[in-house]
């Protein structure tokens, strides 16, 4: 029995570190993000030195690949994969559960090995849960180029513009309502967010991660004094896209420690919105995206950007473009989306 204990050993051992390497290579080459990558090699490493505190010839010795029955048994769709997330979500089921038989399994023969796999075996669903809680709501905000904040506490208004920026391709759209209660927020909120689901376009909440959360809106924007981002998403019953303000590297930085979905780079110019904040230029742009190129955080240039200046913004680097004034104070707001869209568009293209 002691031959079967170590044969079930190396088996799972194998199927653990394939799985291992199924979950790091999505982290490294779809979410293009360093240290989640890290977090999955170092996971694969300590199940390693684990092992190694066995007896590797008797692991080897026993392994019998001709003579395992289970060699050419198969199930209905086994292998069937429709996407990355699907061989994602694979590859963590047959790692837990492989752990967990090695957990087993080492009791019989080394009980410090099996304590030190245990707690990888919860370190593993610590790991799958983050990659998930980052990676869908990043998945979602790829596909945006325009997002339009519309900055106004008055329910007709919003409910106007919401419905006249959906028309016009907005692919995210964001409502900031400074000034108004939580009751009337609230209740503006639950209306702009089934107009965004109706038009197929995201919908954020500016600050208030509570009234995204009440609300089902996908996401919510966080400025610089608002709630820290980890706090944000104790709140969230399903990932949440969560963006932060950002002004500086120095701020860009250690937003990235939080792990957002998307930061906002800027102003880039002046703004109405927020006429005392110091415009950082194109510059702050174009350095920005290049701290950010290997964190899979994406990114929206904002701050005075007009049709006149898109391009210019986009050159820089800007994987999306924020708009407020150029659009919410148009004689004609569907248009004017449909305008800044179209250059966007054009842009991608070349």
């Amino acid at each position: 029995m002691e031959r079967a204990v170590y044969r079930i050993i190396d088996a799972n051992f194998n199927r653990a570190r394939e799985a291992i390497r199924v979950i790091e290579d999505f982290c490294r080459f779809a979410l293009n993000l360093a240290p989640l990558t890290e977090r999955a090699k170092q996971l694969r490493h300590e199940l390693s030195a684990a092992i190694d505190k066995l007896d590797a010839g008797r692991l080897i010795s026993s392994r019998d690949t001709p003579g395992d029955v289970g060699i050419g048994t198969t199930v209905d769709k086994q292998l069937q994969r429709a996407n990355l997330n699907e061989c994602f979500t694979a590859g963590c089921k047959r790692l837990t559960e492989a752990l967990r038989t090695l957990a087993e399994m080492t009791q019989t023969v080394n009980p410090a090995v099996a304590g030190t796999i245990e707690k990888l075996r919860y370190a593993a669903y610590t790991l799958e849960k983050d990659i998930v809680v980052f990676s869908e709501p990043a998945e979602k905000f790829k596909g945006v180029g325009l997002y339009v904040i519309i900055s106004s506490s008055l329910p007709a208004d919003v409910i106007s513009l919401a419905h006249r920026c959906a028309a016009g391709g907005a692919d995210c759209i964001q409502l900031r309502a400074k000034d108004a209660d939580d009751d009337k927020l609230f209740a503006m909120a639950v209306e702009f967010v089934q107009i965004c689901k109706a038009g197929d376009v995201l919908s954020i909440i500016n600050d208030r991660a509570d009234i995204a959360v009440a609300a089902g809106a996908d996401g919510v924007h966080l400025g610089q004094n608002d709630l820290p981002i980890e706090q944000a998403r104790k709140l969230q019953l399903a990932p949440l896209i969560i963006g932060k303000s950002t002004h500086s590297l120095e701020q860009l930085l250690a937003a990235c420690k939080e792990r957002p979905t998307y930061v906002s780079l800027g102003p880039v110019f002046a703004t109405k919105i927020k006429p005392s904040a110091e415009v950082v230029g194109v510059d702050y742009v174009r350095q920005g995206t290049e701290k950010l190129s290997d964190t899979g955080i994406g990114n929206v240039a904002i701050g005075g950007i007009t049709l006149d200046n898109v391009e210019e913004v986009l050159s820089a680097g800007a994987g999306a473009i924020a708009v407020c004034a150029a659009v919410t104070e148009a004689a004609d707001p569907t248009a004017a989306c449909r305008a800044l869209k179209q250059k966007i568009s054009v842009f991608n293209k070349e």
